[in-house]
């Protein structure tokens, strides 16, 4: 159990690095699999659910260490194809180990996945598309079990553009014969970050960015390096916190256009964002206006990993902010918490109301799932008095020294685990 000490009422002013991206590190960790490879990985996040994932590379027969924000990861030994429960549970994004094993083994067997439960996730699309591919899938008692002699690439149109679905896809369709062509593909830079892995491991990928991916197969390297693109969703969440504390401060990231919309909306609410070569500064007063609009959508629409914390920056906006979440039918789970700071929101649906308030006080929390925890942290710092949250691991799946992080910047924040 972490429990998160929090007292608020300080700007936040400095420059810190921003880390590297969890939603990119998981599938190219399964990645590592798809071909026997040694591969060393750097800007590496320390989180929870990297080690769940190199975990499961163990679990398999493989070599996998990480020292800092680096690690080596030899997929040569690759001995099983048996997921066993008690890893699969730890994150969602274990069941794009399936389509690695697929194109490895030609055979997986796994349960459903983890993670956040942030309402109903189906992977019927990762088995559609895998079925299309050529595979052979039962579900029997809680088990998926995948065989396929000879994987054949086709064309496959998702109806929806689901980023799991998509890598899933991505990596079985290397060891198809033929080509492979994705329709209504996600377009999030994590999935540029995984087809650049793969070609640099000897896959015949283009169009990753767009909404039509195609693969040809793949010749394969024996070794593949890899630099872990910074997380977009790491670096909304600590302009969130400036916006919402006040302060001055400047982050150490390449592209801020991957998470433009969430800067849109922080910019409409009163807060200067100014972009340099290789760093972004938020300057706020911490008196945000209220703003509407805010609509979740797969990437380059609104994220939906950003609505909590971008929630949290305006709990005392002077008026009424408006958010619609279409991605997750679960992901108002922080606003009870939230409503103990003193915050008024109504949830009606999809759409929740806003009502900016003059102040937060302080109160004890619990985390309900990774982002409404960040959200929670964030709006304690922006409170009256200090808060408490207690958090099974939430936070830490996908934040690396969030504390430090936010300390260095002049949070009162101490991390107790």
């Amino acid at each position: 159990m972490d429990i998160w000490h929090v007292k608020g009422g300080r700007g936040l002013e400095g420059s810190c690095n921003v880390q590297g991206s969890k939603n990119a590190s998981l599938p190219i960790i399964a990645a590592s699999i798809v071909t026997p490879m040694e591969c060393r990985l750097y800007n590496l996040p320390k989180l929870y659910d990297v080690d769940a994932a190199l975990s499961i590379l163990r679990h398999l027969g493989c070599r996998a260490e990480q020292q800092g924000n680096e690690a080596y990861i030899d997929s040569r030994p690759l001995s099983a194809t048996y997921i066993p429960n008690e890893l699969m549970e730890e994150m969602r994004s274990s069941v794009i180990f399936m389509g690695a094993l697929l194109a490895r083994c030609g055979e997986a067997k796994l349960s459903p996945p983890g993670g956040c439960q942030l309402g109903k996730r189906p992977i019927d699309l990762h088995l559609k598309a895998l079925r299309e591919l050529g595979a052979d899938i039962v579900e029997d008692e809680g088990e998926i079990i995948c065989k396929s002699r000879a994987l054949k690439g086709r064309d496959i149109s998702f109806p929806f553009p689901s980023v799991g679905a998509t890598e899933n896809l991505m990596l079985a369709a290397c060891a198809a014969k033929g080509r492979t062509v994705i329709h209504n593909a996600a377009r999030e830079p994590e999935i540029i970050a995984l087809a650049d892995f793969l070609r640099s491991a000897g896959a015949e990928i283009s169009g990753a960015g767009t909404d039509k991916i195609e693969i040809s197969g793949m010749h394969a390297r024996k070794s593949a390096v890899c630099r872990i693109i910074p997380d977009r969703i790491a670096a909304a969440s600590l302009c969130c916190a400036c916006a919402a504390c006040g302060g001055d401060i400047e982050l150490k990231v390449s592209n801020p256009s991957q998470f433009s919309t969430v800067l849109y909306f922080l910019n409409e609410a009163g807060c200067d964002i100014i972009n340099s070569t290789h760093s972004l500064r938020v300057v706020s007063n911490g008196k945000l206006r209220a703003v509407k609009g805010i609509s979740t959508a797969p990437y380059p629409g609104f994220p939906t990993d950003a609505q909590p914390v971008l929630m949290a920056a305006l709990l005392k906006a002077d008026g009424e902010s408006e958010i619609e979440e279409n991605i997750f039918s679960n992901r108002y789970r922080q606003v009870p918490e939230l409503r103990r700071l003193g915050a008024e929101i109504e949830v009606e649906g999809r759409t929740a109301l806003i009502r900016g308030v003059n102040e937060l006080h302080g109160a004890a929390l619990s985390a309900t799932d990774l982002r409404g925890g960040a959200a929670m942290i964030i709006a304690a710092l922006s409170a009256d008095g200090e808060s408490v949250i207690l958090d099974d691991g939430h936070v830490r799946r996908g934040y690396e020294d969030f504390d430090l992080c936010l300390s260095s910047l002049g949070g009162d924040i101490i991390l107790e685990s």
